[in-house]
């Protein structure tokens, strides 16, 4: 049995950390289905701004939808769509399997709207429609702002993938959103079973203390905040709350260890897939980390529901002057913030293709 196997044995889903129209067109995403046991996948500006600029796989594309009058996040997300609706039918047998817990793929909303709740509830609703297929999240981040939408997107029954979550109280304030939606829907008398994930993000944490930190103390951070969001998880999971909802039909909101590729070239490249390995969770991963993962990665007893020592470890890190709590929030907002960067810089990427092949044609 390989390696990807085994992981997805013990209970968790393994998902890719990216999409581009060349991995669709050549069978690769096909192959990482059948042979390497991914049942999902995550998209985010970035990958999007790198496959769109590093390939004229998307040329003909951007200049068909300009013609037909789309440009800006308009033609960008209409784009993006193609490539993930056909995802999500290579993925679609996997959702009807396991009852919609599993086989999904994310589209973001505009990182733009990181700070507008109303924005980002219609941008949800509006991406959720486009898109046409049942099993596709939609990214909201869970920023202050971000929660009530969340809420307010799983009440509307349009399902969440809540982004850029950095800690246990980042986790548990998305959960509650989570929550407070389906109690909603029950009290109106709707579905309950709206999916959702909440996704951590783990190797930013060690990248951001790396130089501030005895070298005993590297690469241990993301998994100690990984550990303990893991048990705040876990906790909910077994609470009274979710448990009357869990009997009504409700599906829980699944935890997800994003951010998994080992940024480190001094680690392990399997550091942090082995080390967060845990039943009814996710990982996504970088097609790098997949592969050798695949390749020599070890399967453990998996995650311990209480924590294991990651209280020790994180009080190492207090003693070393690492306030984790500020660092959450420092790493939340940077990371709306390279979003931002990396969706800009995809637009206009987009805006100069478009003009270069208007050019191009009318010569």
């Amino acid at each position: 049995m390989n390696k990807t196997q085994q992981l997805h044995d013990l209970g968790q889903s393994l998902w890719l950390d990216n999409i581009t129209r060349e991995i669709l067109d050549n069978g690769t995403l096909s192959g990482y289905i059948d042979n390497l046991s991914v049942t999902g996948l995550t998209s985010n500006p970035t990958i999007f701004d790198e496959a769109i600029g590093g390939t004229n796989a998307y040329d003909a594309g951007i200049l068909e939808k300009a013609e037909a009058g789309l440009s800006g996040e308009a033609l960008f997300v209409e784009l993006a769509l193609e490539d993930l609706r056909r995802a999500a039918d290579l993925f679609r047998p996997i959702f009807d399997k396991t009852d919609r817990v599993d086989g999904w793929v994310s589209m973001e909303v505009s990182p733009l709207l990181a700070a507008d709740t109303a924005g980002s509830i219609a941008a949800a609703k509006q991406i959720h429609a486009q898109a046409a297929r049942p099993n596709l999240f939609v990214k909201i981040p869970g920023t202050p702002e971000g929660i009530p939408a969340i809420e307010e997107a799983i009440f509307s029954g349009v399902p969440v993938n809540v982004t850029l979550l950095f800690s246990r109280e980042h986790y548990l304030a998305a959960a509650e959103a989570y929550l407070r939606g389906i109690e909603r829907r029950l009290a109106a008398g709707l579905d309950p079973k709206i999916e959702s994930v909440a996704s951590l993000f783990v190797s930013r944490w060690d990248k951001a203390v790396a130089d501030k930190v005895p070298a005993e103390l590297r690469n241990h951070l993301g998994i100690a905040i990984g550990q303990r969001t893991y048990r705040a998880y876990c906790d909910l999971l077994a609470s009274d709350r979710w448990q009357k909802l869990a009997k009504q039909g409700a599906h829980p909101q699944r935890l997800l260890l994003a951010s998994t590729g080992t940024k480190d070239p001094n680690a392990s490249d399997t550091l942090y897939v082995e080390a967060l390995a845990a039943p009814e969770t996710v990982d996504t991963m970088p097609e790098k980390t997949l592969r050798a993962f695949a390749d020599h990665g070890i399967v453990g007893t998996g995650m311990a529901k209480d924590g294991g020592d990651c209280e020790n470890t994180l009080k190492r890190f207090a003693d070393a002057g690492i306030d984790v709590d500020a660092l959450a929030k420092q790493l939340q907002i940077e990371g709306a913030q390279s979003f931002v960067k990396s969706w800009k810089e995809l637009l206009d990427r987009i805006a100069d293709k478009t003009n270069t092949l208007a050019n191009a044609g009318g010569a």
